[in-house]
């Protein structure tokens, strides 16, 4: 079966070549890949919503706040039978995987991770993980992307192109925003935005919107009409709202940090699942808006009713304070991002996409509230500022500013409150930006010099693969050896001017060049009393395989002046990586990257 079927591809491999056109091709694969990865991202709100709509039946409508506590626990304990029995692999986060998988494997991702996080995702949101869908989403969409590419055999560059359009469509079907979507490629992917990218981006979108329109009809996440109109003279209370925002982010962001160090100081998987669902079930027992992705909360404040966003909770008399309500909403907005990043740390799989709207969406309507309630004569609509506070903390706490802005007015229809979006917008990402230099997604790949930006030179270099330059072929030479056995040794048997000296546990002493030996290499006399301790010397800088960057490697090459540089990995002599090699090879992966 599996031989007839690569005849049939191969078949149409041959005709496509024959009666495609390139650019023609990749709009169809454009278009494919956005019906699928609209397909993966309503099946993963469907399989979510019937887990959901199990176990919030007669069960827990008599038994809420006891289950509220249980469910997490329950479904991080699955989620970690499934990876380590079934699918015996770990999930890795969504979208910093594809960046990684961009950045360092040429966009190959697995095929498992096109049905993994099917599974996984839904169960860890199902049963209450504070976590959101995007991140799966992306994730399943993007491998669907990768795995087509690598099917019809297309180049690396247009790999990406297409991981990208999964993107654009994972996140059109799941927000019905296919602006937004190729707004959100461009600035998470750092995709060129040109007339070739552009078309395939547009293609996959609305594709992506149809099928999601195919299954779930008109419905959609966020339903909002915008009915306060923006007013000059809330002008100064939307800067507040920024700068609050803009702190909230990096509150958001810290905090994530922190824990996902906290809990990796265990080293048993099961004991961060233990710790971290306890920790979970106790935040949702007395604060149950935290249970799940949290759309609820976020449309009743849209609408003004604070009560219905908050559900039943251990304080339900003492609602009739609008002061205890806004502790209740400050204490929504702080323990969110505790309670998202303990279920990711305690083995639960989903995105922050929708963690970081709750948030705003809480902050939002906290600010507007304390307003109007302070008894100085302001009011401002709080439905406005639910909306914009959420714009506030995805610009900063994911990084992307433009995203955030047309997200928001196109899902919600307030592109009337274009203004005070991109003023709070603006400044949150500034503030964010200053403290937090890279987000969520791009925090791990950034330390390790593999992140993919708008900078082509720096993104080649990344790409570029170290084993592919490293040479192995130099005879290397013990430090215990004389002379006569560099030449027979080494000079003899070498075609290389360089010879790396190392002791019996292969550690990289020092180098010898062939000029070094020049002058004495014929003189038989000093082959048995000129040593090799007395010839070596350093070298002028050395290459760590496991820390160095390509970028870094460059930097090394730039400033020693020096032709070769010597590699050691993990403590041995590894081989050396010649200027001239790397210049080629990155000559090559640019014309193949950006041809």
């Amino acid at each position: 079966m599996k031989i007839r079927f690569k005849n049939i591809l191969t078949k149409f491999l041959i005709w496509k070549y024959k009666h495609i056109s390139e650019r023609n091709f990749i709009y169809v694969l454009s278009i494919l890949v956005g019906l699928l990865a609209g397909i993966g991202t309503v099946t993963l709100k469907n399989i979510t919503h019937f887990i959901q709509s199990l176990l919030e039946g007669k069960i827990i409508s008599d038994y809420r706040t006891a289950l509220y506590f249980i469910f997490p626990i329950i479904g991080l304990l699955l989620v970690y039978i499934y990876q380590k029995y079934i699918l015996k692999k770990t999930i890795s986060p969504g979208i910093t995987s594809t960046l990684r998988s961009i950045s360092k494997r040429n966009g190959i991702i697995e095929p498992y991770k096109i049905y993994a996080p099917l599974i996984a995702a839904p169960i860890t949101a199902g049963f209450g993980g504070s976590v959101g869908l995007q991140g799966p989403a992306v994730s399943v969409a993007s491998a669907i992307g990768s795995n087509i590419s690598q099917l019809f055999h297309v180049n690396s560059k247009t790999r990406m192109l297409l991981i990208g359009c999964a993107t654009a469509g994972a996140m059109a079907s799941m927000f019905k925003a296919p602006i937004a979507a190729i707004i959100f490629a461009i600035e998470i992917f750092s995709l060129d935005l040109a007339f070739t990218s552009l078309i395939p981006l547009l293609l996959a979108s609305v594709s992506a919107v149809i099928t999601s329109y195919f299954f779930t009809g008109t419905d959609v996440l966020f339903g909002f009409d915008l009915k306060d109109q923006f007013e000059v003279k809330d002008i100064v209370f939307y800067i507040l709202l920024g700068i609050g925002t803009g702190f909230a982010s990096v509150y958001f962001s810290k905090m994530y940090f922190y824990i996902t160090k906290f809990f990796s100081r265990f080293k048993n998987s099961f004991h961060r699942l233990i710790v971290g669902g306890i920790a979970i079930g106790t935040m949702l027992y007395f604060i149950p808006p935290l249970y799940g992705e949290g759309y609820g909360l976020i449309n009743n404040l849209l609408h003004g009713d604070h009560i219905a966003a908050l559900g039943k909770t251990p304080f339900d008399e003492h609602l009739d304070s609008i002061w205890v309500v806004i502790l209740l909403l400050i204490g929504v907005t702080i323990f969110k991002a505790i309670a998202m990043t303990t279920t990711f740390a305690a083995g639960g799989v989903g995105g922050i996409f929708i963690p970081t709207l709750f948030m705003g969406s809480a902050l939002g309507n906290v600010f507007a509230k304390v307003i109007n309630n302070i008894g100085l004569g302001f009011y401002v609509s709080e439905s406005n500022f639910t909306l914009i506070g959420m714009t506030g903390l995805m610009a900063g706490v994911l990084h992307a500013p433009l995203t955030a802005i047309f997200l928001i007015a196109e899902i919600t229809g307030g592109y009337e409150l274009f203004v005070p979006l991109m003023l709070v917008t603006a400044i949150s990402f500034a503030i964010t930006k200053y403290f937090i230099p890279n987000s969520i997604y791009t925090h791990v790949l950034a330390q390790k010099g593999q992140l993919i930006t708008h900078d082509k030179d720096s993104n080649v270099l990344m790409m570029m693969q170290l084993d592919k330059i490293v040479e192995t072929n130099f005879k290397s030479i013990s430090v215990d050896e004389k002379l006569g056995d560099v030449l027979t040794k080494g000079v003899s048997k070498s075609t290389r001017n360089i010879f790396p000296i190392v002791n019996n546990e292969n550690e990289f002493l020092g180098i010898i060049l062939l000029d070094d030996i020049r002058e004495i290499m014929f003189d038989a006399r000093l082959y048995g009393t000129v040593t090799v301790k007395e010839l070596m010397h350093n070298a002028p800088d050395v290459i760590d395989y496991n820390k160095d960057s390509m970028q870094i490697i460059m930097n090394k090459f730039k400033y020693s002046g020096a032709w070769n540089l010597p590699v050691i990995k993990d403590g041995k002599y590894y081989g050396f990586i010649s200027k001239s090699k790397m210049l080629t090879v990155y000559r090559k992966k640019l014309i193949e990257t950006t041809s």
